[in-house]
């Protein structure tokens, strides 16, 4: 039997710089961290960790990191983001350097800063991360160094706002340089677009929506192994719809064609096609449509 993941929980600031055995932090709600200087030696085989912060890293390490049960290999140097109580899991980490902001949700509390949690990115996977060149790096760390300049500095009525002002432009160029990652790697997005559609067409042309039921975003994110969010933003890049979209379409062509190709009652297309309620096809229907599905059916 696997021995039980032991989980540790680091619900502030105060505690993440203790946990490092770092410098006791300048500000109780935002940080930024040299990695090399992490103490690593007390930390525990087998134990996962989950952080009730957001957090922005540039790592380089020589050795593997796991989030999930997945091992990645970062040592040429990664951008990668997390959200508050995602799992992070220490491999064999002989070296690490670079940077990290971590910022307490309480930071963001404005609607402003709510704004900055809104980067779908931030709900990536680890393998799907911002690998940037030289000179993005050189960019970002601009923003680093005037968000540590301000931390470092005695807080006033101004702080706030600035710091907020560079992680906004941060993360702004982190956007940008994503969008460039889409489109340079082509041919393994246009892989992953078709490998797509082989499985929306696959389970629409069997009797899977009838035993499982409409399919949620997340279960192809998963048969493509990537994160719902990553999906939707590669899809909508290439295709100008999300992944929600996509479902959607091709689940209205398919009762297209069980409305005139087939004398089933309403109830039973929708059934057919995964819906628990036949209220919840129908409206979807028009909504894409116009029309009703029995409109739609009488059209000719």
């Amino acid at each position: 039997m696997a021995t039980p993941t032991k989980y540790i929980d680091i619900k502030s600031i105060s505690e993440l710089h203790d946990f490092f055995h770092y410098d006791k932090p300048l500000h109780p709600l935002i940080s930024v961290v040299d990695l090399s200087k992490v103490d690593r030696s007390h930390r525990k085989a087998g134990a996962a960790y989950r952080l009730d912060l957001y957090s922005i890293a540039c790592k380089k390490i020589e050795g593997s990191f796991k989030y999930g049960r997945t091992s990645y290999d970062f040592s040429e140097g990664s951008l990668m983001f997390t959200a508050p109580q995602q799992v992070l899991s220490p491999g064999i980490e002989n070296k690490v350097e670079g940077w990290a902001i971590y910022i307490h949700p309480d930071f963001l509390h404005t609607s402003r800063g709510q704004k900055l949690t809104g980067y779908s990115f931030f709900g990536y996977d680890t393998n799907e991360c911002l690998h940037i060149s030289d000179a993005e790096k050189s960019v970002l760390e601009d923003c680093l160094k005037n968000i540590s300049r301000e931390i470092s500095m005695n807080l006033d009525t101004h702080s706030h706002h600035l710091i907020l002002t560079n992680l906004e432009l941060m993360l702004s160029y982190c956007a940008r340089f994503y969008d460039r990652q889409f489109f340079t790697r082509t041919k393994a997005s246009n892989d992953i677009i078709e490998k797509f559609d082989r499985i929306l067409n696959d389970y629409f042309a069997q009797d899977a929506p009838i035993a499982s039921g409409v399919p949620d975003v997340k279960y192809f994110a998963s048969r493509l192994h990537l994160s719902a969010n990553y999906l939707s933003d590669l899809l909508s890049k290439y295709t100008g719809k999300s992944t929600q979209e996509h479902i959607h379409l091709k689940l209205i062509d398919k009762a297209k064609s069980l409305l005139w190709g087939t004398d089933n009652a309403i109830a039973t297309i929708a059934y057919e096609l995964g819906f628990e309620h036949p209220s919840h096809f129908t409206k979807l229907f028009k909504s894409k449509t116009g029309y009703s599905p029995r409109e739609y059916r009488n059209l000719n």
